[in-house]
């Protein structure tokens, strides 16, 4: 797939030398904390040093005080608590932190998640019921409910009361309830972008200040968190990153028993960065509400029972390899239809539909098909009842498919979401004009050029800069050691990309037959430096024919027990 190359603008030169001599840090780092707006030593400390004392204020959050009032006077009066959470990953890490801390204090709690199938995404009726008959008083919602207003009017008709923890764009009238959501307009919560279990965090939070609990208890469950804002992919900047840091190292150095057997299970390694959890926690977890029953996966978080996590675990690691081989299988039948469509190429979108398709896994079938094919996309399936499609969307950059759903909703049952991904139902009738709407309103966003996906180039880097004097390639660089510490890394905040021109290629081969091994060298730096480019044998021949440019970034192997600098290269091209 072609890309375009965009360089950032250089920052202001005399900033970088001035933070350069304060840190005594090399240009490239003081470069590249001026580029993030990082200018004073104070901040680039608070950026690389951040304590959990600069978390801002839970009581900033539009009705956080009256949700603390409410959950104190069904904690004071032993009121049953009912925590109701999505089945994804950022659901099922929410409802772990508030129902594993609230559960500490009282024994009149516990957990509902919706069926995927039966019952689908967010608040239902048959949950509210459930409630009901169980003599449940408060209903705390995680990750959803934002839009459940008919819902919300059940709960009260039936006498239940509900606290509403989303981060998901409201609509036109909030629900008839507490309701705790940053993004809701009167809203001034100086951060916008928590994930669902960081709004049911701050919950906890302002809890235990009022309170006066141990809040070294809840800061246990940083790891969740961490866990929730990288599988939900909401922005790593601001306060999520402050999160995520405290969370990854948790995640470390105090794995919690269910999620070490998984990673046995899964035969990785820790150090765990914020992209590992991406692609070997999250897909795990989200795989037991994908194919069978997302309470598994709260019981691997919160449980301490080693047999019952064992098998568990076991479980859901089997749940994991039946789910890629369900996603492989659709996904090739999905190309396939794109590929017989004979005017996919007059459209902006892509969009497919198949009545046999798992409803669990075609959010992510749309992801690869944007891997291939880079448009918004929508891939649906028929629900069970055999009169609606349901969907899942994933956008691209520039296009914000939840404001693209909102234009088409009068073609929808119902939809919610974000920036890059949504979901939605529509009935059979409505799918041909739904279909349409979709690709006419993408095209009034976006012409032909944003279609090609961009690199974003930090700035070009010769490879002599890589390494001080006397620094040898196959150890680890100062400068990739305090590179590392840019981590995490994340939407907004993504892995610095470098480009580095007249570029050499040694002892370059494929392995696999598909991935590009070599090692690299430029004319004034005749060092060979290991390289590697996954998924990409084309460019063998374009690195055996001469000088290349390329764009990369900066990883450290791990093989055998040995530590040694390689670049991952993510883009090459003829050198001109």
């Amino acid at each position: 797939m072609n890309t375009k190359w965009l360089i950032k603008d250089a920052p202001d030169a005399l900033q970088v030398e001035n933070l350069k001599n304060e840190m005594n840090v090399s240009e490239v780092v003081a470069y590249m904390l001026v580029q993030r707006g990082i200018t004073e030593f104070d901040q680039a400390k608070s950026f690389f040093r951040g304590t959990l004392k600069e978390l801002h204020d839970p009581f900033l959050m539009k009705d956080m005080e009256r949700a603390v009032e409410r959950v104190n006077i069904a904690l004071e009066e032993g009121q049953k608590i009912l925590i109701y959470g999505d089945y994804d990953v950022d659901g099922t890490t929410a409802i772990s932190i508030v129902y594993g801390y609230l559960s500490q204090l009282t024994d009149t709690i516990a957990y509902y998640i919706p069926d995927r199938y039966s019952e689908g995404y967010g608040v239902s009726e048959k949950g509210i019921r459930s409630a009901k008959e169980n003599d449940f008083s408060l209903i705390i919602t995680l990750d959803c409910g934002i839009k459940a207003n008919e819902k919300v009017d059940l709960a009260n008709s039936l006498g239940i009361d509900m606290i509403i923890c989303d981060h998901h764009t409201p609509g036109k009238e909030l629900p008839d309830c507490i309701v705790l959501d940053p993004k809701r307009e009167d809203c001034n919560y100086p951060y916008k972008e928590l994930s669902g279990a960081g709004v049911g965090f701050k919950l906890m939070q302002a809890l235990a200040t009022t309170n006066n609990w141990d809040e070294s208890i809840l800061f246990e469950n940083l790891d969740l968190l961490a866990i929730s804002i990288a599988a939900d992919i909401v922005p790593v900047t601001g306060e999520n990153r402050l999160l995520a840091q405290y969370g990854l190292k948790q995640l470390n150095e105090n794995t919690r028993p269910g999620i070490d057997i998984m990673l046995n299970l899964a035969k990785k390694e820790k150090p765990l960065t914020l992209t590992d959890v991406v692609f070997t926690i999250a897909p795990r977890i989200n795989a037991a509400g994908r194919i069978d029953d997302a309470k598994k996966a709260v019981v691997l978080l919160t449980s301490k029972d080693e047999k019952e996590l064992r098998n568990i675990a076991q479980t859901i690691h089997d749940f994991n390899e039946e789910r890629r081989g369900l996603d492989k299988e659709i996904t090739e039948h999905a190309l396939s239809i794109v590929e017989n469509d004979p005017g996919f190429n007059q459209k902006c979108t892509t969009v497919v539909y198949h009545e046999t398709w798992h409803k669990g896994v075609i959010g992510i079938v749309a992801s690869r098909l944007i891997e291939n094919y880079y448009r918004p996309t929508i891939v649906l399936t028929q629900s069970e009842d055999g009169e609606t499609w349901t969907g899942s969307s994933r956008s691209i950059k520039g296009v914000n498919v939840y404001d693209v759903l909102e234009n088409c909703s009068k073609y929808l049952d119902r939809f919610g979401g974000h920036y890059f991904a949504a979901g939605m139902t529509l009935k059979n009738e409505q799918l041909n004009d739904f279909v349409k709407c979709f690709d006419d309103e993408v095209r009034k966003i976006i012409g032909s050029e944003s279609l090609i996906p961009e690199q974003i180039i930090e700035k070009e880097l010769a490879f002599d800069s890589l390494f001080n004097m006397g620094e040898s390639v196959l150890e680890v660089p100062r400068l990739m050691r305090v590179l590392n510490q840019f981590e995490p890394h994340g939407p907004q905040n993504m892995k610095p990309l470098f480009l580095a021109k007249n570029v050499y290629a040694h002892d370059a081969k494929l392995l696999k037959d598909v991935h590009l091994k070599m090692n690299v060298y430029q004319p004034d730096f005749q060092k060979h430096i290991p390289a590697i480019y996954f998924k990409a044998p084309e460019a063998l021949e374009i690195v055996q024919n001469g000088p290349f440019d390329m764009v990369f970034t900066l990883e450290v192997n791990q093989y055998r027990g040995r530590t040694t600098p390689q670049l991952m290269v993510k883009d090459i091209r003829a050198h001109r």
